[in-house]
């Protein structure tokens, strides 16, 4: 498959670094890439400004904070028609328990990452939340037990 961005491997290996290490400096960023620093900060903001960095942000440990019920939902609509599916999406936007949600191919129509505090918020959820939602036809639930690979998102 053919990328859509041209990158040479300096652009690889600083994204490879800032995946790993978001809060690094551009002084040690250009270090590790071997380049200096003012090449490096343009190379960083001409990423961000192409859309391949979309952002920055620091990974919490959810069982620490009481959020430590982890689920997927897997959501059937009645109705698969352009209109039904973008109003759909646009619900999980307003769902604070639900922290990413994708259109998916196959049994379902949607798979959405819900995080709760406890057993009974996630459930209520699903009963008032999701099952009344007009359209929706079922829904799966699974429950995680353990985390047991948490990677950055691209293989790099």
């Amino acid at each position: 498959m053919p990328l859509k961005a041209d990158l040479d491997a300096i652009d690889w290996k600083i994204l490879k670094q800032l995946q790993d290490n978001g809060r690094i400096t551009n002084v040690e960023l250009a270090e590790r890439v071997g380049i200096s620093a003012p090449p490096c900060l343009r190379r960083v903001r001409k990423l961000e400004e192409a859309g391949i960095i979309q952002g920055y942000r620091a990974i919490l440990n959810g069982a620490i904070l009481g959020q430590d019920i982890v689920a997927f939902c897997m959501i059937r609509l009645h109705r698969q028609s352009d209109a039904d599916l973008k109003n759909f999406a646009e619900k999980t936007k307003h769902w604070t328990l639900v922290r990413r949600a994708w259109m998916v191919s196959g049994e379902s129509d949607f798979l959405l990452h819900c995080v709760s505090s406890d057993l009974s918020t996630f459930q209520n959820f699903v009963i008032e939340e999701l099952t009344s939602t007009p359209n929706v036809d079922s829904v799966r639930t699974s429950l995680t037990i353990r985390s047991v690979k948490n990677e950055p998102l691209m293989v790099l």
